[in-house]
């Protein structure tokens, strides 16, 4: 029987993710971050207020993602953080895992060598992965992983629906 091929060039071509990703790939950390809005600016209680109708939600959501991107993804880094700190079965896990292969790495290929035990790095790779699946999935990174999506759908989107756009941005769209 025959193998089944899927042609994943062209299903990610159609996505256009290397072309999403691009602008976020060239720039630096510290330019990424370098348009950060005050917190004054963005937690504005005087510029909230309830949208009319869909398309009014989708002007503001469409104004708000790219002027307030920078702190989106300080909130989202946030309810990162916040999430591990809740979940400490995976913070171990991520922790142990990240250590295991950093340790095992600084071994160089070389066997590590305890008294009478000897170790290959291969058997000490597959040892971290006896130990690491089941703890992975004794953590549940998949419920935090959904919490995180939603939290920052909720958080995001709502704040990006509900902020008004400045007065100067609101008037530029209208033809005269």
């Amino acid at each position: 029987m025959s193998r089944i091929q899927i042609p994943l060039d062209v299903l990610t071509s159609r996505l256009n993710l290397s072309d999403r990703f691009a602008s976020v790939r060239s720039q630096s950390l510290g330019s990424r971050f370098a348009n950060l809005k005050p917190v004054s600016e963005f937690l504005d209680f005087k510029r909230l207020s309830k949208p009319a109708n869909f398309t009014e939600i989708q002007s503001r959501v469409n104004y708000n993602l790219g002027y307030f991107s920078s702190n989106y993804a300080v909130v989202f880094t946030m309810l990162s953080i916040y999430s591990l700190l809740t979940n400490l079965w995976l913070l171990f896990d991520l922790i142990l895992i990240i250590g295991g292969i950093w340790g095992i790495g600084k071994l160089g290929g070389a066997d590590l060598d305890i008294g009478v035990f000897r170790a290959t790095s291969s058997q000490l790779y597959t040892g971290l992965l006896v130990i690491a699946v089941p703890l992975t999935f004794f953590a549940g990174p998949f419920s935090t992983l959904l919490w995180l999506i939603g939290a920052s759908g909720v958080s995001i989107l709502g704040h990006a629906s509900f902020m008004d756009k400045p007065i100067d941005e609101a008037f530029s769209g209208e033809a005269v």
